[in-house]
């Protein structure tokens, strides 16, 4: 029997990370992070972390080990944990979703968090974490759009939510949606 998988996805700056930590700290949940996949190889790789070696790593993964390789990876990590609730944050490919939806069935929910762009921009400027420049952030977005197909996940979340305004605001809207898709056993 496999473990709820919660799944928050989002464009850069949506307020996913926040999210996440809120739900780590709230409910006590592990998560696994599609990102250190990309960090793990580029520290293996021996280069700085920057925007452009993330993506050039990114994409040379996908295209060698297949477009589902990030979502393989993290089921195996998933697996890996023993826990009745496991979190994933930041979820992008089509493919990636049908992956953990063929994998976890059921127990597989997902929830996006939605801010406008001009919202997005102004914290991916001013977070202290792998700030974007603005430019940075535009050619983050049309990369996630256009090659990673991100908008379908998006709206086959199972529950959105809208963060544009206080960080509380976002807590309440994410306890609200876990009352939805969880059942504590």
């Amino acid at each position: 029997m496999h473990p709820l998988v919660i799944a928050l996805l989002g464009m850069p700056g949506s307020g996913k990370t926040e999210a996440i930590q809120y739900l780590e700290e709230r409910y006590g949940w592990p998560k696994v992070y599609f990102g250190s996949i990309t960090f793990d190889e580029v520290a293996k790789r021996g280069l700085p972390l920057t925007p452009e070696n993330e993506r050039i790593v990114r994409e040379d993964l996908r295209n060698t080990f297949g477009k589902d390789h990030y979502a393989k990876e993290v089921i195996r990590r998933v697996d890996a944990i023993s826990s009745d609730v496991v979190l994933i944050e930041s979820l992008y490919m089509w493919t990636e979703h049908l992956t953990l939806k063929d994998h976890y069935g059921g127990s597989f929910k997902m929830i996006a968090i939605h801010a406008s762009p001009e919202i997005r921009y102004e914290r991916l400027e001013h977070r202290s974490v792998r700030p974007f420049t603005r430019e940075q952030a535009i050619e983050r977005d049309r990369a996630q759009i256009e090659f990673l197909e991100q908008g379908g996940p998006i709206a086959m979340a199972d529950v959105m939510l809208v963060n544009e305004g206080e960080r509380e605001d976002l807590f309440v809207k994410l306890d609200e949606a876990i009352a939805l898709i969880h059942t504590p056993s």
